[in-house]
């Protein structure tokens, strides 16, 4: 799904399934299929979610680099459980001990009952302030051998050294939510890549999206050669549920995460329209991100629009099987050829 006709080639990760919906015994299992399907399918890497119901993810990281030879895991990382001492730390042992590149998603928030649980009170915009300072110190660490001192409002390090330093050209890529102010702000001050979930791409023909640093979107797909049979295939993926449909209105009761009420106003204003952007999987609480479903190039026509205003890098959700890759992967073939990338 890699296309390398220019400097900025269009990356697509895929997502590692959750612990919490896969049975304990077959979990690690479905998280080697699934990384070894992503790599098949020619996907630079892999989202590893983060929150309190999930295993921890720098162990399935691991379990990834152990199971492919390419592959990159994308580790989401939550400053309330670690210092920025051990995230370095980790991304320094992983270069050693496989010599591969990772990716850190800077998550600054949550959801609301797990920061609270963690005692972590501090408001959204001061999360993104916060997430800086955290990261800042990550990369100086990973960035010479020399020692960091940094004093910030939320952290503090004197003298602080990596050790062994990480091999040189593994510094991790660093991406983190861009869809509020703040978290733009964030992504620009840190040069990393603000991914967003989008709003359907006509809607960035008329007011193009303000791309200051690389961009990405967060987003399913649904494709096949016939319109109808994707349809069909996604009515089958993602059914009406209402016990999902209550759980999004009550998360959207006490989420403070300005994407997730940009999503819900989106869907309210796209319900009754047929076009391959859809909402339902959102709205049923089965998926945080938008999906594209229709025939190849239906698809491909919507995600090259998306490419011609800024946004080069795509993070899927969680691959069903390997033959839904094999149809994603058509699809950004077709992409590939619409655009000059």
């Amino acid at each position: 799904m890699k296309n390398g006709k220019s400097e900025q080639p269009l990356e697509v990760f895929a997502t590692c399934p959750q612990s919490s919906q896969v049975p304990r015994e077959e979990y690690l299992k479905n998280v080697v299929e699934v990384a070894r399907w992503s790599e098949a399918a020619g996907c630079r890497g892999i989202l590893v979610y983060t929150d309190n119901s999930l295993v921890d993810p720098w162990l399935v990281a691991q379990v990834i680099l152990q199971n492919t030879s390419t592959l990159a895991p994308l580790v989401a990382v939550q400053p309330v459980y670690m210092h920025p001492y051990a995230v370095a730390k980790m991304a320094a042992s992983y270069a050693h001990f496989y010599g591969r590149k990772i990716y850190l998603n800077m998550v600054a928030g949550g959801f609301k009952n797990d920061l609270l649980a963690l005692n972590d009170t501090t408001p959204h915009d001061d999360r993104y302030a916060r997430l800086v300072e955290y990261t800042t110190i990550i990369m100086r660490l990973l960035a010479s051998p020399d020692p960091v001192t940094f004093e910030g409002k939320f952290y503090q390090v004197i003298n602080l050294r990596m050790t062994p330093p990480i091999v040189s050209g593994l510094e991790p890529g660093v991406f983190l939510s861009g869809s509020s102010e703040a978290g733009q702000s964030a992504a620009e001050a840190l040069c990393a890549t603000a991914i967003q979930y989008p709003k359907p791409p006509k809607e960035y023909e008329a007011a193009p999206p303000r791309l200051v640093v690389p961009a990405g979107v967060r987003v399913g797909i649904i494709a096949r050669r016939d319109a109808a049979a994707a349809w069909e295939a996604a009515n089958e993926r993602f059914p009406e549920d209402r016990k999902g449909q209550i759980t999004h209105q009550l998360a959207m009761k006490v989420s403070d995460s300005q994407w997730h009420k940009q999503l819900s106003d989106m869907a309210k204003e796209t319900k009754n329209q047929r076009t391959p952007y859809w909402l339902h999987p959102f709205e049923n609480y089965k998926t945080f991100c938008p999906y594209l479903v229709g025939n190849y190039e239906s698809v491909a026509a919507e995600l090259s629009r998306y490419v011609q205003v800024g946004y080069r890098t795509f993070i899927l959700d969680i691959p069903p099987s390997e033959e839904e890759l094999a149809h994603t992967g058509e699809v950004f073939r077709l992409a590939a050829q619409q655009v000059s990338v």
